[in-house]
């Protein structure tokens, strides 16, 4: 199966390429070669670009406090574990703390750092990170695997409370949704939505087999996918066949 997401807004839109580039981050850092260090260097520098919105910090921190409130309120009920929500409610309350502690924005520290804002000003530039041009940055890449991964878990240490509370958050959002089994017929699916419900995330599987893609649309009333196929060129082409995919509808 093949999993695509589709945010509704533009929140939940920034919180998905955070997460992506957290994850990126975690396969680059344990490998050895300078290459995969250059990217991961390269892929802290997006993580800042992308948290430099200003209501960020404070945005995660409201949903949080949501589902701190949330959780809260169901203490007492007999159909509630209490030791599952005593864990999950910890959960929370740690990403809560750990997110709130960090000053100024992700990556902010990182700043201050004259070397690495070097390497970022040129990073962009094609070919603008050569020996001749950064030689400072050349010779830490010659540095023994250990060291240099060293070095990005600590420049990453101010970025751990972001990805603690990003990955929480998705992951409590992503639960609230449960799977139906869906027609397109003819490559084409719509469903409206129910009026007074604000989903924020359509997570949709399709069959590998299939081999389709989905462009998918939506707002608070509606949301429609298209099915798409490839030519030989890779042009994508609307499909005519009907295809049965899970939907998942969070809120």
């Amino acid at each position: 199966m093949v999993l695509y997401e589709y945010p509704f807004n533009e929140g939940i839109r920034t919180m998905l390429r955070l997460e992506h580039l957290f994850d990126r981050l975690a396969q680059l850092v344990p490998r050895d070669p300078p290459l995969d260090h250059h990217f991961a260097l390269a892929t802290i520098f997006e993580v800042m670009d992308v948290a430099a919105r200003a209501d960020l910090k404070s945005d995660l921190l409201k949903e949080l406090e949501r589902y701190r409130a949330l959780f809260a309120g169901y203490r007492g009920n007999p159909a509630i574990s209490e030791a599952a929500l005593d864990e999950v409610l910890g959960r929370v309350n740690a990403a809560y703390d750990g997110l709130n502690a960090l000053p100024g924005k992700a990556g902010h520290v990182l700043t201050t750092n004259e070397w690495l804002m070097s390497i970022r000003s040129r990073i962009s530039i094609p070919g603008g990170t050569c020996e001749f041009d950064l030689p400072a940055y050349y010779a830490w890449q010659q540095h023994p695997p250990e060291q240099r991964r060293a070095d990005l878990l600590r420049w990453m240490e101010t970025l751990n409370p972001l990805a603690a509370a990003l990955h929480l958050l998705l992951g409590l959002l992503r639960d609230s949704g449960v799977a139906q089994r869906v027609v397109a017929p003819g490559g084409q699916f719509q469903q409206s939505l129910p009026q007074g419900k604000a989903y924020q995330l359509l997570r949709l599987r399709l069959d590998r087999a299939d081999d389709v893609v989905p462009e998918i649309s939506g707002h608070r009333l509606m949301v429609s996918v298209r099915l798409m196929q490839a030519d030989a060129e890779g042009r994508l082409k609307p499909v005519t066949a009907d295809h049965a995919f899970d939907l998942t509808l969070c809120a």
